[in-house]
Parts: C-alpha cells; structure tokens; sequence
C-alpha cells in the first residue's frame, strides 16, 4: 500500500551532491510565481505536461506536496511557502551573476583612455600590481590627447588630468598633483644648483608646451614670483610638448626642468632625479577616474576602477617624493 506523500517527509541532509535537480526547482519557483504550469511553460519554454513532471519529481525528493488545488487554481502549501524566498533570491543570484558576466565580456580587455605621459611614468609601472591584484585582466592603454567621448566608441573608462567637471559621468578624483624643480644629480652637481636658486640664470631650462601643459601650472616665470626670486631666465633652452619629455630630458641631463611630482616620484625616490632646490607648488588640476553609468557596472571595468582607488589611497603625501633630498642638501653643505 502507498503512503501518501504527505506522510512520508523524507529527512535530507542536503548537500551540493544531494540537491534535488535544478530543473525541478527552476520549475517550481516559475510555477509559484505563476500559480499555474501554463504560465510557468511559457516562461520556461517547455509544455505544461513537463513542469507538472518536474514538480511532481520535487515533491517526490520533499516527501511532501508543494501545490495543492482550490477549485481549480494551483495553490502553495506551507512547504510551498517556505520554499519560495530562499529559492527565487538563489535564482535572482543567479540570474545576476550571469548577466554580468556576459554583459562584461571578462576575456576582453578593459579600453582605458589616458594621456601618454601619464601612462609611461604611471599607470605602466604599476600593471605588474594589477596583474597580480585581478589575474587575467587584461587592459589595452590608448594613450593619446585627444578627448575620447565615453558615450561613444569602444573605451570603456579614462584618467584624465584636469578639473573634474564631467557632467554625465561616473568621477573618482584620484589625486592632485604639484610641480618642483628636477634634474639628474649629475647636472645639479655640475651647474652648481644644490640649494642656490640664483644659479638658474646659468642653466639650460627644460620647458613643457602642449595640450598636456595646463593654466594652473607655473611656467618659470610663474614658478620664480611664487618662490620670491627675480632671477634673470637664461635664453633658449628645450620646449617639450608633453610631461614624459621634460622627465625624461631632465633624466638625460639636459637641463632643469618643472616636474610634475606624481609622475616623476618613482624617479625621485630613486635618486634618478632630484630636486636641488625649491619648494613644491600644487597645481588646480587633478587626476580623476572617469567613465558612464552603463560601463561602471561592467564586471572588468570595476576591477579596474577598484585598483586605481585602491592604488591611490595607498600613495604617500605628495612631498614625500621629496624628503630623502634634506639629508642630501645637508650632506651638500657640510662638505662645503
């Protein structure tokens, strides 16, 4: 003789080996929304014929009924009832996980917009950090200064130098940044620069001109009125239309140039490149994360911006580029 199903509840343990069939519960929670195997077909693509099956084999693995019919329209029991939450939240998981994923094309690279200058002395140094911190991320750097509608095109996010005001778009400020004084310690030593301002009027000047040059940093002129000095600009010189150059000019020994601190730092706390004299002006302008609403919940875009706030919040003051060069302007003075 059959025990009815309510009557025989089966005591499972359940387990990731021991989960009735998602098939069963796919069908079971479209039925419960539903109230009927009609609507649940339609969603599910199938016949009715077939939900009812997997609702029964449910039942079956329960040892009790999930549905029970009042003149003639499907209602839930109380293990219907319990059953439903838990189930449809799994399914919404689910279901959000996955559009995600496709939505986020994972084995395609993230398309960042950024300045030349700031991708050599910046972001490429620190790329290993990102592979190590989202494996299998890839990133395709498009450095240029042209200004890349967001809106439009194939990149997917940008770091760009400037105000901050981008209406319409996601913004994360990164950092500020400063100008100073560089060059290689080598020509420091032989223009005899180390501490004395006034000796700018015997050197070669590295100048930055260009789209990546902004109004709020201080060309020399500006940079000797904000310092006090009136010293004499020495003629000619090398203008140089982006930031990179006057890092790199200034590396090779061909003259003082102003530096931008955040992409020179690396350089300067190794010593490549000092500061002989001066103190640090800030400029108006920041470095910000930029990108829409739509690309912001790409999975691999969010890595990305994840990273970059991660890796700006573990940056140093931005004077501390600087503070191995008071021990070097003692040690200057004294064996004068």
């Amino acid at each position: 003789m059959n025990t009815p199903i309510s009557k025989r509840k089966k005591a499972i343990q359940p387990t990731l080996a021991r989960l009735p069939p998602l098939t069963s519960l796919r069908a079971f929670v479209a039925t419960a929304r539903h109230l009927n195997f009609l609507g649940a077909a339609e969603e599910l693509h199938v016949t009715s014929a077939a939900v009812g099956q997997q609702i029964r084999l449910l039942e079956d693995y329960l040892g009790q009924p999930l549905f029970h019919r009042v003149r003639g329209q499907l209602q839930l029991t109380a293990a219907g009832l319990a059953l439903v939450p838990g189930l449809t939240d799994a399914f919404d998981a689910v279901l959000e996980t996955m559009t995600q994923f496709i939505s986020s094309d994972h084995e395609l690279p993230v398309r960042v917009s950024v300045a030349p200058s700031f991708a050599s002395k910046w972001l490429i140094p620190r790329l290993d950090g990102l592979r190590r911190a989202a494996p299998g991320l890839q990133i395709l750097v498009d450095a240029s200064t042209q200004l890349t509608d967001l809106n439009a095109g194939d990149t997917d996010c940008a770091i760009r130098y400037g105000s901050g005001g981008y209406p319409g778009l996601v913004v994360d400020h990164l950092f500020s940044e400063a100008v100073v004084p560089i060059c290689s310690p080598e020509f420091a030593e032989r223009h005899w620069l180390w501490n004395d301002p006034q000796a700018i009027e015997g050197a070669p000047l590295l100048h930055e001109d260009g789209v990546e040059h902004d109004h709020s940093c201080p060309d020399w002129s500006a940079w000797l009125r904000a310092e006090g000095l009136s010293c004499r600009l020495p003629q000619g010189g090398f203008r140089l239309n982006q930031s990179s150059l006057v890092i790199d000019a200034a590396l090779a020994g061909q003259g003082l140039g102003l530096g931008k601190v955040r992409l020179a730092e690396s350089d300067l706390k190794a010593g490549r490149l000092v500061s002989p004299f001066g103190s640090l002006q800030p400029v108006s302008f920041s470095y910000f994360f930029v990108t829409t609403q739509p690309k912001a919940r790409v999975m691999r875009v969010e890595l990305f911006r994840n990273w970059l706030q991660a890796e700006a919040k573990a940056l140093q003051a931005v004077g501390d580029a600087l503070s191995w060069h008071s021990l070097r302007k003692l040690d200057i003075a004294a064996a004068e």
